[in-house]
């Protein structure tokens, strides 16, 4: 049974390459779990049908997929430059000046924020996605800053600035943000994930604007400053504020360093681990499918080792919002997860998972370690708010998690949480059970060779009671 689902998840970017309606239909059927809407990009009517389509072809599969809103954020960037190009030398000085509307072709150039109120002498500023480096020498007015370049290059138009070193203060909601939070409270949109997260206040002043709006979506830390890893006590802060975490890996490297990736990926996969948070290694992990037909070697690596480490879930960015081979890439990636599920186990935890209830994570451990010992085909939870299934998943069972809930948001969520598959029924006292009989009879779920009968292990409980998961139980279907 377990050799059928992959157990860590595929989140995929919807952009051009896949905006028809037989591309994301495709891509659901090719075992995408969760879809990512840049609102870097797009009208809020492309928004709107995108997610009827994807909501379509997911009843139509018969699966819960989870949509997230990805949030811009403050991306800092160039303004718009003369002839669209700047060539600059080491040690020539460039003014960055938030008042500047329109460049006359001198190193006096535009910039779509005002680093005047933020940045400060001796802190490093990178231009063109980290390809020239600078270093603030002058605060010049309330808008601009003097900075020396210190290697050969050129910039070019809307080009991203990272501030490595400068704390922007919690100013991380831009108006276009506010705007297209409320936009996404209206909508269906199962989690919204936060950039340029700094701190565990970020993920607060979050919550609060999306319970403002009535929001049920949960939230999703982007980390890729490096204040936000420049500390363990941080990051396991970060985590325990939120409800999962996406690994940003790009914008990371540019301020943190390269090297310092690798390190922070296992520290915030294994605080989500711990704490039974969705953890997602974003970035780069197929880049090369946007013009090829097969992965590197170094990259199906990347893919394994994510899986090895117990991630939730792996994502896809360029490679299907842009790339020539959207649906190979899915479906590359959903061979490396089955190969490597299948023969190895996942890398163990020091610490057991803790989270907010005792008793979930008691009964939790203890079903994984029934299940394991009797060499069950599932486990099957019936789960109010999804915590039980959250908890369950936090111990990484080496075998499907089959989720029955009462709530269509609770199981889009869940779709994203590792080995789960969820699925909604109108509760009764035996509401999973007799969903776990409904998808053996349909074909979803199959008899292993040889057996007769599915050994399901049965994790339950009232359905009112805040934490009242009480019930394991041992069943045959």
């Amino acid at each position: 049974m377990s050799t059928l689902f992959k157990r860590t998840k595929i989140l995929a970017t919807v952009g051009p390459s896949v905006f028809e309606e037989e591309k994301l239909k495709e891509m659901v059927y090719a075992g995408v779990n969760g879809f990512r809407l840049n609102f870097s990009h797009g009208t809020y009517d492309e928004r709107d049908e995108q997610i009827r389509i994807i909501r379509k072809y997911a009843a139509e599969r018969g699966k819960s997929v989870a949509i997230v809103q990805d949030l811009q954020g403050p991306k800092i960037r160039l303004g718009e430059l003369k002839d669209n190009h700047l060539d600059l030398k080491a040690d020539d000085e460039i003014v960055l000046d938030y008042a500047i509307k329109e460049h006359d072709g001198s190193k006096n150039m535009p910039v779509q924020y005002n680093l005047a109120k933020r940045a400060k002498v001796g802190e490093h500023i990178f231009l063109f996605d980290g390809k020239i480096r600078t270093v603030v020498t002058e605060i010049v007015s309330d808008t601009a800053i003097k900075c020396r370049v210190e290697n050969d290059g050129f910039v070019m138009s809307r080009k991203g600035v990272n501030l490595p070193e400068t704390d922007l203060g919690g100013d991380i909601f831009t108006d276009k943000d506010l705007a297209d939070i409320e936009f996404g409270a209206s909508r269906d949109f199962d989690y919204v994930a936060m950039s340029f997260v700094q701190t565990a206040a970020d993920i607060e002043k979050m919550r609060q604007i999306l319970t403002s709006h009535g929001s049920t979506a949960k939230i999703i830390a982007k980390i890729e400053t490096k204040k936000a890893v420049e500390s363990d006590e941080g990051m396991e802060a970060i985590v325990k504020a939120t409800d999962g975490i996406m690994i940003a890996r790009g914008d990371m490297a540019i301020e943190a360093g390269a090297e310092v990736v690798p390190i922070v990926q296992r520290k915030l996969i294994a605080y989500c681990r711990q704490y039974s948070k969705i953890c997602i290694v974003a970035t780069q992990m197929m880049a090369s499918m946007v013009d090829n037909p097969e992965p590197t070697r170094a990259e199906v690596s990347d893919v394994a080792t994510g899986v090895i480490l117990g991630a939730d879930a792996v994502m896809l960015s360029d490679e299907t919002a842009n790339g020539k081979y959207p649906i190979e890439t899915i479906r590359e990636m959903k061979k490396i997860i089955l190969y490597t599920q299948n023969h190895t186990r996942i890398q163990a935890l020091d610490t057991l998972p803790t989270g907010s209830y005792k008793n979930y994570d008691a009964i939790s451990h203890a079903a994984v370690e029934i299940a394991e010992k009797v060499e069950a085909d599932i486990i099957a939870v019936a789960t109010k708010s999804g915590a039980t299934a959250l908890a369950i998943a936090a111990q990484r069972p080496n075998m499907p998690i089959v989720s029955i809930t009462s709530d269509p948001r609770v199981a889009g969520q869940l779709a994203l949480t590792y080995a789960n598959s969820s699925f909604v029924r109108e509760y009764d006292e035996n509401f999973a059970f007799d969903a776990v009989q409904d998808l053996k009879n349909s074909g979803y779920l199959k008899l292993p060779e040889g057996k007769d009968a599915l050994k399901v292990v049965l994790v339950s409980g009232l359905r009112d009671e805040e934490g009242g998961t009480n019930s394991i139980q041992i069943r045959k279907v």
